[in-house]
């Protein structure tokens, strides 16, 4: 095709050039300041711009004589029309130099008549906020982004400013356009219309009805100046009642009156309701966000509150859905905390429903993506309109209730999706899997990442501390978190020992614990019985060798055979037998061929149902061991569900679980999560489990979970639970703390992890530390308190008396630091004396000591008592001291300057010398002397006790107490400048390297001290207590600014640490912007370093498609295999690339300080299912992929899938990067792993 050559610039024409920049179809616009130069098409591309039309010879080939299909057989005119459509098309080359408008800056608004509504004339109204896009702000205002990110959102998006966050400063504020008026929907509706004079009345009626004290005569007295009917004593009666009555405004119309009057008399009456629903009022006055709500009551004006209610229930709500529909329809958050089947989900279907009818949406999200799937088809068959995300599946996106997983919900969030617009609630089941140490921190971050507008419905099991926890929301979120929890079980559970394992024995089993919670000893000592009766005689006599918890497998088959016999013939099925170990659910499954658990109508059913849900697996994978297996399994009504099995078996196993088909179902721990399944009984194999460390108990938490399985709602009367004593009883101690314990306390798992940190780095308003601030582990800090504190110690400060630091007084700052520290360390050397078994033989009775209180200083005592508590130790003494000072004085605070700090010199009394007998404290004593003296405590104790009480009051002192006396006093003259005191180096014998450092700066201190002139000053005293108060102040101060301040994070070393890891890699430059390596990593969820650097380092590039997706697989197995793979050496090379890739990056967290060896980061990827993905990316057959590896087929595929999402990661990075080439090879490796049994839909989504 020729060139086209454009016309030389005329005068008419722009000085302007377009030059292209790269392939990527970017134009940007060049502009010559010099008239006469030329203005040819610029580009940075070798052969300059890309041609504008197409070869019509080509287009023509491949329309009609390459592609038949395109003629259609009858119709040739048209085809002739489309033809010439084709061939005479014109050549637009403008097209080509397209740029997107800028937005409109105004707009126009008319101008009426104000009479006559004629259209009078335009003005030009200047638009504000057009500039805000999703690339630079964080409004609401901005404009929506293209539709194709609507839902995911896109990294380079600012996310929704978080609720709770955004503490504007005045001139943000100022600057507030009318647009962002919040518009608050409870007070700021208007209620009248534009030239109307009267409106709607929105006021409650209820309310209105029960308060009748606003009567007409009190009305008429506030218009006095229409009309004066009262007579003078009446209106002093009435008097008192008018204050409190609103005063009218004058006005000319009736109309005004009686709409203000309605509105200023029902004001009053709305309150205590608007007051409960709007937190924004005053936040100062109620400060606790969480408020737990009473269900003790019933709730029955509920229709009356609720007449036309958004979902209606087939049965009657109980109190807590009753509570808990209220606060929705008042658009309040709530924190449902309920027993599994007590019915949370009906609190879920409630905020659904009313989403429908606001025309808003709501996402629910689950921590596991089969009870994403569950709820989905719940969900569907209730409202139908219900869509799915999760990491594989996008079903109906644009529905308005979403299910997903709460990993896609963050990163929704953190890209600024368009769906959070349209938001209204967020539902977050199972909240109590913020426990999670892997996952927790997500639930953490989508909680504070949340917008304003949003409402929040957490959903937990019970918790104890549910209330802390809410409070920690209502606190980010500047909002009321209303807390709703109940204990009651709608079908209570019974408790039973299991110890038969025999025909005779079957039916020993023993009721622990009842269904009203009492613990019941007598069945428990029945157990144990009844198992010693079958122990030998000589195990019984010497006790049993081997109280191992392991048993062997024909042990178990017995146990279980008889177990089951028993259950099914009192029609206890279906049974859910917890196993945690995956190969015993198997084992036991299998060993019990000889049961037939069915009838043949329910075979027959069983039968059609496993064909049906099969039909969509092709013929191989139908014949595989484990699905051939299971047939055989649940034809006689026996199951098992675990990780290690497939997706669609278990799915096909809940189902006919949920029939009532399959009777007996051994399953792990992860069948308790949520997936809504009871059963009438559920039977625990053993109480101990595998926690990845080691055995251990099960916790109450996990216990309950479990358990809460058995008694179906509206079947059962109560639920059985049976625990299987198969080796021994267990400890009664154990079960009563696994029944009756308090569950497992939500604690937060907040950690930094390199995705969170880069993506509220790349948003300048969004900081890192508001993010540790706010999170639930940092929960503690109370900021707003602390800030109200400061302003007040701030006030306190400017209003102390200044100090006077002149002449002899201008070391007094310094003297006042050197006492304070010799202060510190002296406590200290005291705490090491007490803790020394020398220092307390030391304080024994007898001990001369020397005492300094409010009341004494410097006074001699002689320590009668020491107290038994090793924690605050207190000393009895006898202590010398003037007459008339005997008694304690309560005068507040010492304000002593410590005189006997630089004065050593002993108390000698003026007057006749007296005694106290009191309790000191170790602070008290302020020096231990080298004195000891022989004296009868108990006497002495005793008289001076007797001589408190008034009657004995002048009663002269006894013998012991006499001779103590003046011993002492005889001490205290013989020695006027001070007693040598017992060093605690040299004579207690205390060589710890602090005592003997401290016991010489004390030393260097106390003769420093002699030196200060101040102390010699006469106004020192009072001085010196200006100067403690205002530090004591001033210390308090220091201490809240730093508790404020991030410096007391405790993850603040640590996002240093990481920040210092990413600026070596070049993820941010030192100003902390983030750089291409930076945008890529936010592109990935998991392993984001290693996978980035990957990338970069062109590891990916040589290997073929197969190849990389089973390099990749390393990221997503977790599991340990004993097979070793045989593999490719292009793969063997790239395994040890990506080693060598994690090895650098752990040595350079370990250089910046991150505790984890370089080894434990390498450690975490695993080449196990190298071979297999390989194969399966290959194309061979899933039966021959299981026989490669010893791990089970549910694993594997479950693996797979997760490698779909990490390859589709890896593709959005690729395309970040420009590498277009990965990408499609990335596009490639996903195609050839989807498929088969691996990718089958869920049976729950269709």
């Amino acid at each position: 095709m020729d060139r086209i050559n454009v016309p030389p610039a005329g005068p008419m024409d722009l000085p302007l050039s377009l030059l292209e920049m790269g392939c990527s179809g970017r134009f940007e616009l060049i502009t010559y300041p010099l008239p006469d130069q030329p203005l040819p098409p610029s580009s940075t591309l070798p052969h300059g711009l890309p041609p504008t039309s197409l070869n019509l010879e080509t287009e023509v080939q491949k329309k009609f004589l390459q592609d038949p299909a395109w003629l259609p057989l009858h119709e040739t005119d048209f085809a002739f029309q489309k033809f010439l459509k084709v061939t005479q098309r014109e050549c637009n080359v403008d097209s080509l130099l397209n740029c997107t408008p800028s937005p409109l800056h105004s707009g126009l608004s008319v101008v009426r008549d104000p009479t006559t509504g004629m259209l009078l004339d335009f003005t030009e109204v200047l638009l504000e906020n057009t500039g805000l896009s999703a690339k630079n702000s964080l409004s609401l205002q901005r404009q929506p982004g293209p539709p194709s990110d609507s839902l995911r959102g896109s990294n380079t998006n600012y996310p929704f400013l978080p609720g709770g966050m955004g503490e504007l400063t005045l001139e943000q504020i100022k600057k507030k356009s009318d647009l962002e008026e919040d518009i608050d929907f409870d007070n700021d509706l208007l209620k009248v219309p534009p030239g109307l004079k009267a409106g709607m009345d929105f006021t409650d009626k209820d309310a209105k009805m029960a308060k009748p004290e606003v009567n007409l005569m009190s009305l008429l007295s506030t218009f006095d100046d229409i009309i004066d009917l009262q007579p003078e004593a009446e209106k002093k009666d009435k008097g008192k009642e008018s204050e409190e009555i609103p005063k009218l405004p004058r006005t000319n119309s009736l109309e005004d009156l009686g709409i203000k009057d309605a509105v200023s008399s029902s004001a009053p009456l709305g309150k205590g309701e608007n007051e409960k629903s709007k937190p924004k009022e005053n936040p100062e006055e109620n400060k606790k966000w969480a408020i737990p709500v009473d269900i003790t009551s019933p709730c029955d004006d509920f229709y009356k509150r609720i007449p036309n209610p958004a979902f209606k229930w087939p049965f009657e709500l109980d109190v807590f859905q009753k509570q808990a529909v209220l606060r929705l329809e008042a658009h309040d958050s709530v924190f449902v905390a309920a027993h599994t089947s007590a019915g949370k989900t009906v609190v879920a279907e409630y905020a659904i429903a009313l989403s429908q009818k606001h025309m808003t949406r709501t996402i629910y999200t689950s921590p596991i993506k089969a009870l994403s799937n569950q709820k989905f088809r719940d969900f569907k068959n209730t409202f139908g309109d219900v869509g799915l995300l999760t990491g594989d599946v996008q079903l109906s996106p644009e529905s308005s209730c979403l299910i997903m997983t709460t990993e896609i919900l963050r990163s929704m969030l953190y890209n600024g999706s368009e769906v959070i617009r349209d938001l209204e609630w967020v539902i977050f089941d199972e909240v109590h899997y913020i426990n999670d140490a892997e996952r927790g921190v997500v639930w953490e971050e989508v909680l504070i990442m949340l917008p304003d507008h949003v409402s929040i419905i957490l959903l937990s099991a019970t918790v104890p501390n549910a209330l802390e926890f809410s409070e920690w929301i209502g606190r980010i979120k500047k909002r009321h978190i209303y807390v709703i929890s109940t204990r009651k079980r709608p079908v209570p559970l019974e408790h039973y020992l299991y110890t038969g394992n025999s025909t005779k024995t079957q039916k020993e089993m023993f009721l622990l614990l009842d269904a009203a919670g009492n613990f019941l000893t007598k069945g428990y000592y029945a157990a144990v019985d009844a198992k010693k009766e079958r122990t030998s005689k000589h195990a019984q006599t010497f006790g049993t060798k081997n109280t191992s918890h392991n048993t062997s497998a024909s042990q178990d088959r017995a146990v279980w055979l008889t177990l089951l016999h028993f259950l099914s013939q009192r029609q206890q099925t279906p049974v859910v037998a917890f196993t945690f170990s995956r190969t015993r659910c198997d084992e036991n499954a299998r060993s019990l061929e000889s049961m037939d658990l069915t009838t043949s109508i329910e075979k027959a059913e069983i039968h059609s149902f496993f064909q049906k849900s099969l039909s969509r697996l092709r013929g191989g994978d139908r014949q595989l061991p484990q699905i051939l297996l299971m047939r055989d399994l649940l034809k006689r009504g026996i199951a098992v569900h675990h990780s290690g099995i497939l997706p669609i078996l278990k799915e096909v196993i809940e189902m006919l679980f949920s029939r009532g088909l399959v009777k007996v179902l051994f399953a792990t721990e992860t069948f308790a999560m949520g997936v809504n399944m009871p059963a009438r009984t559920v039977v625990f194999d053993s109480i101990r489990k595998h926690d990845g460390t080691g055995f251990r108990n099960l916790l109450p938490g996990e216990y309950i979970q479990m358990a809460g399985r058995a008694g179906r709602r509206g079947l059962d009367a109560t639920g059985t639970v049976i625990i299987l004593c198969k080796a021994g009883v267990h400890e009664m101690a154990d079960l009563h703390v696994m029944m009756l314990g308090k569950p497992t306390i939500l604690q937060s798992q907040f950690r930094l992890t390199y995705t969170m940190i880069l993506n509220l780095l790349r948003v300048e308003a969004l900081r890192v530390t508001d993010m540790m601030r706010r999170s639930f582990s940092e929960s503690h800090r109370d900021t707003e308190a602390q800030e109200k504190r400061i302003s007040q110690l701030k006030r306190t400060l400017s209003s102390l008396p200044p100090l006077d630091t002149d002449g002899q007084l201008t070391d007094l700052m310094p003297y006042y630091h050197t006492v304070t520290e010799l202060r510190t360390t002296t406590d200290s050397l005291q705490r090491a004396i007490l803790e020394s078994v020398n220092g307390l033989k030391a304080l024994s009775v007898g001990r001369v000591v020397v005492v300094n209180n409010k009341q004494h200083v410097n006074a001699l005592g002689v320590i009668l008592q020491v107290s038994s508590d090793a924690v605050n130790r207190t000393f009895t003494a006898l202590i010398i001291c003037e007459k008339g000072n005997e008694e304690v004085e309560e005068k507040g605070d010492s304000s002593t300057a410590f005189p006997h700090l630089y004065n050593t010199a002993l108390f000698i009394p003026e007057g006749s010398c007296s005694h106290t007998v009191q309790k000191l404290k170790f602070q008290d004593i302020s020096s231990i002397t080298v004195k000891t003296l022989k004296v009868i405590p108990d006497r002495i104790i005793d008289n001076y006790n007797k001589r408190q009480q008034p009657r004995f009051r002048h009663d002269p002192p006894g013998q012991a107490i006499s001779t103590a006396t003046q011993e002492l006093l005889r001490l205290a003259e013989a020695n006027p400048g001070g007693i040598a005191s017992l060093d605690p180096v040299n004579d207690l014998q205390l060589k710890s390297i602090d005592v003997v450092e401290g016991n010489m700066r004390r030393r260097a201190l106390q003769e420093s001290l002699q030196d200060f002139s101040c102390i010699h000053s006469p106004t020192f005293a009072e001085q010196f207590a200006r100067v403690k108060e205002r530090m004591s102040v001033q210390e308090e101060l220091d201490r809240l600014k730093f508790l404020v301040s991030d410096q007391s994070l405790s993850l603040l070393p640590e996002y240093h640490q990481r920040i210092k890891v990413l600026q070596s890699l070049q993820y941010v430059d030192t100003s902390g912007a983030v750089q291409l390596k930076g945008r890529v990593a936010c592109q990935i969820s998991s392993h984001e370093l290693l996978l980035t650097e990957l990338l970069f380092e062109n590891v990916l590039s040589p290997l073929a498609p197969e190849e990389s997706a089973a390099l990749l697989s390393c990221l997503v197995f977790t599991q340990n295999t004993q097979v070793e793979p045989h593999i490719t050496n292009m793969l063997q090379e790239g395994i040890n690339q990506v080693l060598s890739v994690a090895q650098r990056i752990g040595e350079l967290q370990r250089d910046c300080g991150i505790p984890q060896t370089a080894e434990e980061f390498v450690g975490q990827f695993k080449f196990g299912l190298t071979e297999v993905v390989y194969c399966w990316a290959r194309g061979m057959p899933f039966a021959e992929i299981a026989l490669l590896t010893d791990i089970q087929e549910g694993t594997v595929v479950r693996c797979i899938q997760r490698l779909d999402e990490v390859l589709k990661e890896v593709r959005q990075a690729a395309r970040i990067v420009g590498d277009s080439v990965l990408g499609s090879k990335m596009e490639k490796a996903s195609l050839a792993i989807r498929r088969d049994i691996v990718f089958t839909a869920s049976l729950y989504t269709h």
